[in-house]
């Protein structure tokens, strides 16, 4: 066994061997020291600027590696190198230091040009004199292309865009860096195409589908992209770890993973998705919590991220480039990483005015939205109690809010009847043709004794929702304060480009009531079912 003295006097005696031995162990322990040793080789003369933001990520990516997590969600501004780390120097790393030169790697974007370039950049210091050096890798001369090489341990990497097939295709990892453009982002059908992609075609591209290992780094650029998707509907169920760094610092919403990090005690946390909102957050829990580890080191509200590289005056300049077209959305998007729509939406939810009690309305409607089913990551069914008060104030009195098969939403709108009473009407959405007049019997037998008004829906919800938007732009609309309140003004400052727009779509649907039926109120036969 060599003694740590005849290691002292080897190094000694070949001072250069030594230090490159040194640096080689190094590398094997992280992936910063990597970026670190291996920039020069893709950066001559340009001096790197490191930053906590960098060593997280790769601390993440190591996590990755090590198999502690298998879904990373990363979501960065522009500008923080996330392609060069996720896309060129991690792959080098795992091939090289780490040994797994059979690993085989798919790299995505919205347009094929950038994971080649990526691939590229990884190919040149893969065959640097450095890197051979120290891990030496043979590439198969009949694949080693732009779009496709391979080496001679069996690893290979290759080039797609988002939406497109890859049959015949299975990695040991799917990177998906930026599969959205700015450009494209608004558009609904583009959003759609990625979305189904990714749902649909990627789960089944990996060589053990058992444990699939998915690593998405992107800016955020829309509520419904596919960050969006993974929060909303996939982090919870598949275990996804998601690390937030916002260009200023935001402290409600500061990542936690289970990743160690040095910037803070772990605590036992547990995460918040408030619907509509688009970004949860963490709050201490030591009995239902899980022990995680703060992820950004800032404390106060607006801190820098990157002040060596993104310093105050070069982020000021940002912002005014993005609020000169895109708004404050782009810059709320691009640089916190948390989208929200254009210009506010349709409604300010600064704008809604509070109530302690529910006050006298000489006209009430609780209005419908319906679905049928129980999924949780289905619509919901809600139904808004709308008044309006003698002085003309609209109020919002409560919202009945749920997910349950046909069966079960029939009973909760009866049993939400007989709360309300007989003297408020129930405005109920009628399907078009043969199924909308079958809908309407039913409710006539089930509601008997109640006032059910039943209309077919007309125009988008958007439009359906502009009286509404113009009595809260008003300063005219009051909320009565409830449980409800939080998950509707969240739905409600997102819209239209909310994920669920059934509560805004209900309170719209009872409003519309009360202007078609302004005036003195009518008494009618109990169980009458009155269509307009």
């Amino acid at each position: 066994m060599t003694s740590d003295e005849d290691i002292i006097k080897a190094a000694m005696a070949n001072p250069k061997r030594a230090l490159k031995e040194m640096e080689r162990l190094e590398c094997e322990a992280s992936l910063f020291a990597f970026v670190k040793a291996a920039w020069p080789n893709l950066h001559p003369g340009e001096e790197m600027i490191g930053g906590w933001s960098m060593e997280t990520i790769c601390s993440h990516l190591e996590a990755v590696s090590r198999g502690d997590i298998t879904r990373l969600l990363v979501n960065v501004p522009p500008g923080f190198a996330k392609s060069l780390l996720v896309n060129v120097f991690w792959p080098a790393w795992e091939w090289g230091p780490k040994g797994c030169a059979h690993y085989k790697y798919i790299s995505a974007s919205y347009e094929k040009g950038l994971p080649i370039r990526d691939m590229m950049l990884c190919r040149d210091l893969l065959k640097s004199e450095w890197f051979q050096s120290h891990w030496p890798i043979e590439f198969k001369s009949d694949q080693d292309g732009k779009e496709h090489y391979a080496n001679t341990g069996r690893g290979w990497r290759f080039a797609a865009s988002v939406g497109a097939g890859l049959t015949g295709r299975r990695g040991h990892r799917f990177i998906i860096d930026d599969p959205h453009s700015v450009g494209l982002a608004e558009s609904n059908a583009e959003r759609a195409t990625a979305r189904f992609w990714f749902s649909e075609t990627t789960p089944t591209r990996f060589v053990d589908q058992a444990r699939p290992v998915y690593v998405i780094i992107m800016q955020r650029l829309h509520e419904q992209d596919i960050s969006g998707l993974v929060i909303n509907k996939l982090a919870a169920a598949q275990g996804w770890t998601h690390l937030v760094i916002p260009m200023e610092a935001e402290p409600k919403h500061k990542s936690w993973t289970t990743v160690p990090s040095t910037f803070g005690e772990p605590a036992r946390m547990r995460r918040i998705k408030e619907d509509g909102e688009p970004l949860p957050y963490y709050v201490p829990d030591e009995v239902e919590g899980q022990l995680m580890y703060p992820q950004d080191p800032r404390t106060e509200e607006g801190e820098l991220a990157w002040p060596e590289r993104f310093n105050e005056n070069t982020v000021n300049d940002l912002k005014l480039q993005f609020r000169a077209e895109g708004g404050s959305y782009a810059e709320a998007a691009q640089l916190q990483q948390r989208p929200v729509p254009r210009g506010g939406g349709m409604f300010n939810k600064d704008d809604f005015l509070f109530l302690d009690t529910e006050p006298h309305c000489i006209q009430w409607c609780r209005g419908y939205d319906l679905a049928a089913t129980d999924k949780q990551t289905a619509a919901w069914t809600v139904g808004v109690k709308v008044g309006k008060t003698s002085d003309g104030r609209i109020v919002l009195a409560d919202v009945d809010r749920y997910r349950k098969e046909a069966g079960g939403v029939e009973q909760a709108i009866l049993s939400c009847a007989h709360r309300d009473g007989m003297a408020i009407p129930i405005s109920i959405p009628q399907d078009p043709g043969q199924a909308g007049k079958s809908q309407v019997r039913a409710f006539a037998a089930l509601l008997s004794g109640f006032n059910c008004r039943f209309s077919p829906e007309t125009g988008s919800k958007e439009n359906r929702a502009i009286p509404l938007a113009a009595q809260v732009e008003a300063g005219n609309v009051f909320l009565v304060r409830g449980a409800w309140n939080d998950a509707f003004l969240a739905e409600a400052g997102l819209f239209p480009n909310s994920e669920y727009k059934d509560q805004i779509d209900a309170a719209s649907r009872a409003y519309d009531y009360l202007l078609q039926n302004a005036g003195p109120k009518l008494a009618l036969t109990p169980g009458r079912i009155v269509q307009y």
